[in-house]
C-alpha cells in the first residue's frame, strides 16, 4: 500500500476513473439548487439526482466526482466516533444508463487492490450483497476472484428512500487488524457485528435498477428504463485507512487544524481531551466550507443547523481550557489545508472570517445570557429539582453546555432531571428525521422524456417570432397523440425563453389556421428540447403539424431590461461595498428584477443612494452590450464573472456592458444599456447572516416609482403648510421639538396631581417596624403606573407602593420598594411574579420596581395575599 497525502489519494481516484472514460464532474456547490427536498448536499449522487431520474441529460453517461457532503443528523457522534463528521468528502464514479455490474464490480476491485492504484492486501478485504443479488455474487467470485468465506448476504444491502430508482447495493469492507480488535473476536466482527472499529467498511456501489413503489413488494418492482450506478467511498475513510490514523482525525486532513488549536488550548491532544479537538477541527471544516458555498447564521434551516455547529465547537473549546472567540483564526488553517481541490475557499477566507468571529462574539453574549437565565430557573426551584425541559431549553436555544448546567445546580445542591432532558432530546431528534422525510429520493423516471431525440434549436435571441413543426405531445411526463386543453408541445424551433438561471420563461401563443393555444410557460426537457406548457383556446394539435410561435414581445422587453440591470447592479454594489460582494442567487421577470449577494452588514441609506446613481451613471453611459459565445476556459481568461454554484458547459455565453461588466449569461439583455431607461432600487433587505436582497426596476416602472414618491413628497408639503419640498424637514423638525415641549409640560402637570393625590394617601400608609407601604386598587388609571408609584413611595417614610389597575379588560400590577424594604429581604420582582401568577399573567423587573399584566377579576386576591407577603 502506498503512502499519500489526501490530495493524492482524491486525485488518484478522479484519474482512474478518467482512464475509464469518466468526465470529472466538479463538486456542487453545498447549497442544494433547485432541490427543496435536500437541507445540504448530503451525498455524491445528490447533486446528480436529476440525472438519474431522468429530469436532465448529463453531458457524459460516466461521472466521477469527489463531492462536498454535509450531514449533521448524527451530530451528537461526532468525535465521538472514529468516523463521524459534520462536513466530509465522497469519492464517487456514476454510471447514468451505460455500465452496470459487470464493469462496476472489477472497477472498484482494481482501484483498491491494484499496485498502481492504492494497492490494499486483497486477503483483508470483505465484501456484502444482497442475497437475491446472483448477479454480483458471482462478479466477485467468478472474476474477482474472491473467496466466498468472504462475502457476507445481507438483507440490508438494498438501497431505497422512497419512491423512484431503487436497487441492491453491494459493500466493500478493509480489515484494520487485531489491533483495533482488543477482545480478539475475528472474523465474526464482520459476519455477526458489523458497527466495530476493525472491519471498514470503504466502498459502496448501488444497482440502480429497479422503479421503487409504496406498498408494492420488492419482488414485483419493475425493471427501470435507464439502470445506473451510483458508487460512493468517504475519502476521510481511505486516507485513514491509507495513513495508519487511529481514526479519521488522526491525518492531514485534521491534524493541521488539531495543531493549531493546541497552540491555544490548556491541555493537548490526547486522553479525554482528543473528543474535544476532533469536534472543532470537524466543526471548522463544516463552517468554513458552508459559509465559503453561500450559507449563513440565521435562525431557522440550514443556518440555524450552521449556528448549532459553531456553538457546539465553542462548547466544546471550554473542556480545553479556550472561553475565548477563536474560531475565525482557525478558517485560514482549514483553507490552505484544502486548497489544492477547492483553492475558492482561499479567496472567501476573509468574509468567512469575519462572519464567524462576529458570531462567536455573539454566542458568548448568548452564553452569559444563559447563565443569567439557569440562575434565575435555580431560584424558582421548590423541591430541589431542575426540570429536564429548562436544561434541554438552555442547551438547544441558549447553546448552554449540560455540562454546566450540572456543575452550576450542583453547587447551589439542585439535581439535575437528565432523563427528562434525554426524552426532550430524543423529541427534537424525532421531529428532525419527520422534517427530513425522504431527503435522498428521487422522481419516476419518464421513459417517453428519455427517449425523445427529436432535435430543437432556440431562436429567440434574436427572434420574437418563427414557424415551427410539433416534434412531440406531452402530458405528465407521457407521450399522447394530440392536446385539445392543457399539455406541453415540443416544437424543432422555438423564440420561447424557457425558465432558467433565474430568469422566467416567455409567455406568447401558438397558432395555426384551426388551432390556438396559450403559452403559459416553458421548461427544458431532459435531452435538451424546450416544453411548452399551454392552454389550448381553441382546436387541438398533433405532431407534425405547423404552427406560428410568437412571443409577449413586451413583456420580454421588460424582462431583458431587468435581467441587464442585475448585472450592472453587481458592478455598482462591488464599487460601492467592495469586491467581497458576490452574487447568492437572482430572480428576474417583467416586474422587477431581484439579486441576493454576500456582505456582512446592512448597506446605508447614503451607499443605496450611491449604488443606485452609479447603475444609471452606467445606463447614461450608452454602453453596447455584446455578447459572445466561447470555449469555457477562454471565456475565464477574460475575467469574466461567473456564479459560483452554477455548472457550466464546455461553451458559455460571455454577456459585456461597456467595460463596468462582464459575465457568464446564458439570459437575455439589452443592446445598449440606455435601454434600461432608468433604474430604481425599490427594497433592501437581510434574508439571512450576511446575505442581503435588493429588489430594483427600470424603464417605465422606474419612472412611475419616482413619480409616486413625488406625488407622497408633495402630500407632505400641502399637509404641513410649507412653501417647497426643501422646508418639509425643517417643519418636521419645528414639530417634533413642540411636541417633545408638550409632553414634558404634561410630565410636570402629571408629577404635580401625583404629588397632591400622594399626600392624601400616605395617611393610609400600613406600617411594618421601620418601614411604610401602601397597596393600591385603581380601575381605568391612564398614567403611567410606575411613575404614579414612585411618586406615592417618595413620600412614604421607607416605602413600598404596589399598585393593581383594571383598565380595557387588562389587569396592570406595579411594585416599587425603598432599599429600606430591599434590605428587610423584598423585592420588587417577587412581589409582580406572585401577582402574576395568581390572574394568570407575565411580568417582572428588578428589586426596586417591577411590572407585570393578567387577567382582570383577580385584584381583591392579589392585593390580600401581598399584604399578607408584607406583614
Amino acid at each position: 500500500m502506498k503512502n499519500l497525502s489526501s490530495s493524492e489519494v482524491r486525485q488518484m481516484f478522479l484519474d482512474y476513473f478518467v482512464s475509464k472514460g469518466h468526465m470529472v464532474e466538479p463538486s456542487a456547490n453545498l447549497i442544494p439548487v433547485d432541490d427543496p427536498s435536500l437541507l445540504w448536499i448530503n451525498a455524491g449522487v445528490a447533486a446528480l439526482k436529476k440525472y438519474f431520474d431522468g429530469r436532465e441529460k448529463p453531458r457524459s453517461k460516466r461521472i466521477t466526482n469527489a463531492q462536498k457532503s454535509i450531514r449533521t443528523n448524527d451530530i451528537e457522534n461526532v468525535g465521538k466516533t472514529s468516523r463521524h463528521h459534520t462536513f466530509f468528502e465522497m469519492l464517487g464514479n456514476f454510471s447514468i444508463g451505460d455500465y452496470f455490474k459487470p464493469e462496476a464490480i472489477p472497477f472498484a476491485w482494481e482501484f483498491l487492490t491494484s499496485p498502481e492504484w492504492i494497492g490494499f492486501d486483497k486477503d483483508r478485504l470483505y465484501i456484502t450483497v444482497y442475497p437475491d443479488d446472483k448477479e454480483a455474487y458471482r462478479i466477485w467470485t467468478e472474476v474477482c476472484k474472491v473467496d466466498p468465506s468472504h462475502i457476507l448476504k445481507s438483507p440490508d444491502n438494498f438501497w431505497e428512500i422512497g419512491e423512484g430508482p431503487s436497487g441492491p447495493d453491494t459493500e466493500i469492507y478493509y480489515d484494520r487488524g487485531e489491533a483495533f480488535d482488543p477482545q480478539h473476536i475475528g472474523e465474526k466482527l464482520f459476519f455477526e457485528e458489523l458497527e466495530n472499529d476493525r472491519y471498514v467498511e470503504v466502498w459502496n456501489v448501488v444497482f440502480s435498477q429497479y422503479d421503487a413503489k409504496p406498498g408494492v413488494p420488492r419482488s414485483e418492482y419493475k425493471e427501470l428504463p435507464q439502470k445506473n450506478i451510483d458508487t460512493g467511498m468517504g475519502l476521510e475513510r481511505l486516507v485513514c485507512l491509507i495513513q495508519g490514523g487511529e481514526t479519521n482525525f488522526d491525518t492531514d486532513l485534521f491534524l493541521p487544524i488539531i495543531r493549531a488549536v493546541e497552540k491555544l488550548a490548556k491541555y493537548p491532544y490526547e486522553g479525554e481531551h482528543k473528543m474535544a479537538y476532533r469536534v472543532i477541527a470537524d466543526h471548522i471544516r463544516t463552517v468554513t466550507f458552508a459559509i465559503s458555498d453561500g450559507a449563513n447564521f440565521s435562525n431557522e434551516g440550514r443556518g440555524y443547523v450552521l449556528r448549532r455547529v459553531l456553538r457546539r465547537a465553542m462548547r466544546f473549546a471550554r473542556k480545553i481550557g479556550i472561553e475565548h472567540e477563536f474560531l475565525a483564526d482557525l478558517v485560514p488553517v482549514v483553507a490552505e489545508n484544502m486548497k489544492d481541490y477547492y483553492p475558492y475557499l482561499l479567496d472567501r477566507q476573509e468574509f468567512v472570517m469575519k462572519l464567524v468571529h462576529k458570531e462567536e462574539l455573539s454566542f458568548l453574549e448568548t452564553l452569559a445570557s444563559g447563565e443569567k437565565l439557569l440562575n434565575e430557573e435555580l431560584k424558582k426551584i421548590e423541591d430541589g429539582t431542575l426540570k429536564g425541559d429548562i436544561i434541554f431549553k438552555l442547551y438547544d436555544t441558549y447553546g448552554f453546555p449540560k455540562e454546566m448546567t450540572l456543575e452550576i445546580a450542583e453547587d447551589q445542591g439542585i439535581s439535575c432531571d437528565m432523563e427528562g432532558f434525554e426524552k426532550a432530546m430524543q423529541h427534537q431528534k424525532e421531529m428532525a428525521r419527520n422534517a427530513r422525510g425522504d431527503e435522498q429520493s428521487m422522481h419516476n423516471q419518464s421513459k417517453d422524456l428519455l427517449d425523445f431525440k427529436a432535435p430543437f434549436k432556440f431562436l429567440g435571441y434574436q427572434e420574437y417570432k418563427c414557424d415551427s413543426e410539433v416534434t412531440g405531445l406531452f402530458k405528465d411526463g407521457n407521450i399522447v397523440s394530440t392536446i385539445d386543453n392543457i399539455g406541453e408541445i415540443a416544437l424543432n424551433q422555438s423564440v420561447f425563453y424557457a425558465e432558467s438561471g433565474g430568469q422566467v420563461a416567455d409567455t406568447g401563443y401558438l397558432t395555426n389556421e384551426s388551432f390556438k393555444a396559450r403559452v403559459i410557460d416553458v421548461q427544458k426537457a431532459i435531452n435538451g428540447q424546450y416544453l411548452h406548457h399551454v392552454e389550448v383556446i381553441e382546436g387541438s394539435i398533433k405532431v407534425g403539424d405547423k404552427v406560428s410561435a410568437a412571443i409577449d414581445s413586451e413583456r420580454r422587453e421588460l424582462i431583458r431590461a431587468n435581467h441587464s440591470s442585475l448585472h450592472l447592479l453587481q458592478s455598482a454594489l462591488k464599487a460601492v461595498l467592495g469586491e467581497h460582494v458576490t452574487q447568492a442567487g437572482s430572480y428576474v421577470c417583467d416586474e422587477y428584477g431581484r439579486f441576493d449577494f454576500t456582505h456582512f452588514e446592512k448597506p446605508t441609506e447614503a451607499e443605496l443612494d450611491a449604488i443606485e446613481k452609479k447603475v444609471n451613471e452606467y445606463i447614461n453611459a450608452d454602453y453596447p452590450v455584446t455578447i459572445e459565445e466561447m470555449a469555457i476556459e477562454d471565456a475565464k481568461k477574460t475575467g469574466a464573472t461567473a456564479l459560483f454554484n452554477e455548472k457550466y458547459g464546455d461553451s458559455v455565453r460571455v454577456v459585456s456592458m461597456g467595460d463596468v461588466s462582464k459575465e457568464f449569461c446564458g439570459g437575455t439583455h439589452v443592446a445598449n444599456t440606455s435601454y434600461l431607461g432608468s433604474f430604481k432600487i425599490l427594497t433592501e433587505e437581510s434574508i439571512g447572516s450576511g446575505i442581503r436582497r435588493i429588489t430594483c426596476c427600470t424603464k417605465l416602472k422606474a419612472y412611475e416609482e419616482n413619480k409616486d414618491e413625488e406625488f407622497l413628497i408633495r402630500s407632505f408639503r400641502d399637509l404641513l403648510g410649507v412653501k417647497s419640498e426643501g422646508q418639509i424637514a425643517t417643519r418636521i423638525e419645528q414639530l417634533i421639538l413642540e411636541n417633545k415641549q408638550y409632553k414634558e409640560e404634561n410630565r410636570n402637570l402629571l408629577n404635580k396631581l401625583n404629588d397632591a393625590e400622594a399626600l392624601t394617601l400616605i395617611s393610609k400608609a400600613i406600617k411594618v417596624a421601620d418601614r411604610e407601604y401602601l397597596c393600591l386598587n385603581l380601575k381605568d388609571f391612564n398614567q403611567p403606573l410606575k411613575d404614579y408609584a414612585a411618586a406615592i413611595r417618595n413620600k412614604l417614610n421607607n416605602g413600598l407602593v404596589f399598585i393593581v389597575n383594571e383598565a380595557d379588560d387588562k389587569a396592570s400590577v406595579v411594585a416599587s420598594l425603598s432599599d429600606a424594604w430591599i434590605n428587610a429581604g423584598y423585592s420588587a420582582n417577587d412581589l409582580v411574579k406572585l401577582a402574576c401568577g395568581l390572574c394568570d399573567g407575565k411580568g417582572g423587573g428588578k428589586k426596586d420596581v417591577a411590572q407585570g399584566g393578567g387577567k382582570i377579576g383577580h385584584s381583591k386576591e392579589i392585593l390580600e395575599t401581598i399584604e399578607k407577603t408584607l406583614n
